[in-house]
């Protein structure tokens, strides 16, 4: 095989065409930054996390294209994944997603030891999150914390610590994950109960939508509450503006999510989790706001 074709099978297999997998990642962890920091956290951080996280996100799906690919071969929406279909072997697949993660892991060594020790925690939640939905009734939450790991990972970056602050925020991240991933999980539930895969979709069964809109509801107010017990002190009309405006747009996006998932057609709840990196992005944006005006 020509390198081009190959190169080509390499990018879809870390799905480089769709990026809104590792916006989801990203945002919450450069929100922990700004916060970690108060404020603005430089360059090399930014330019860290930013390459960090999408290096990582392409190293799990290599990952979990391994792990899935008998499952992945009876879902209509993966089926023909590079792994799945026969075109990159799992042993090419694998040795492409260490070379991605070693990058990342040189990235993370220009940092401190406290960053660098908890990148080990951060790979085993990654590494186990793939083979949760063989046992884990529920393993969106598994999955939440794989990809909310960013944030403490931030504070160790800027603090040399991961204080409480940081796993409080965790939790609130991971409930957003338990969203979007439900809705996620929402498209493939036909394919997911005929081959036996554990997902959150199956486990809420008739109760998803209104699970959702819960975990909605509990990212938003955590998250915007633990924000506000950091910028409250110095906080100015000018800051508590901000922030009403991104919560204001943050409940729009999450009630447009609802029409959308509300039906329960594959269609629409896949666009509502393909959206959701532009939530992650209007909480981001409100700490930005908040720090920068104060």
């Amino acid at each position: 095989m020509r390198m081009a074709e190959r190169l080509r099978l390499y990018l879809d297999l870390i799905r480089w065409d769709r990026p809104a997998g590792w916006l989801l990642l990203l945002w919450p962890s450069l929100a922990a930054l700004w916060i970690a920091a108060d404020g603005w956290p430089g360059w090399h951080l930014l330019a860290v996390f930013t390459l960090g996280t999408i290096l990582m996100r392409s190293a799990g799906c290599c990952i979990n294209d391994v792990a899935d690919r008998d499952f992945d071969r009876h879902v209509k929406r993966t089926a023909q994944r590079p792994v799945t279909s026969g075109r990159i072997g799992s042993r090419e697949a694998l040795a492409v997603g260490a070379v991605l993660a070693l990058l990342a892991f040189l990235l993370v060594l220009t940092t401190n030891r406290v960053a660098v020790a908890w990148s080990f925690a951060a790979l085993a939640v990654a590494l186990a999150y793939p083979y949760a939905k063989r046992v884990v009734s529920m393993p969106q939450a598994v999955l939440g914390v794989a990809f909310s790991f960013g944030i403490p990972m931030a504070f160790a970056a800027v603090q040399q610590q991961v204080p409480p602050l940081a796993w409080l925020l965790l939790l609130a991240n991971l409930f957003w994950v338990l969203a979007y991933d439900t809705e996620y999980a929402m498209v493939d539930r036909d394919d997911d109960l005929r081959i036996g895969m554990k997902t959150s979709a199956i486990t809420l069964g008739e109760r998803d939508v209104p699970a959702i809109m819960a975990f909605y509801a509990l990212y938003l107010a955590l998250w915007g509450g633990l924000v506000l017990s950091q910028l409250q002190p110095a906080g100015g009309s000018m800051v508590w503006a901000a922030l009403a405006l991104s919560a204001v747009a943050a409940l729009a996006q999450v009630a447009w999510h609802y029409t959308l998932i509300r039906d329960r057609t594959r269609e629409g709840c896949f666009r509502a989790f393909r959206l959701n990196h532009w939530l992650g992005f209007t909480v981001f944006a409100g700490v930005v706001a908040g720090y920068s005006l104060r």
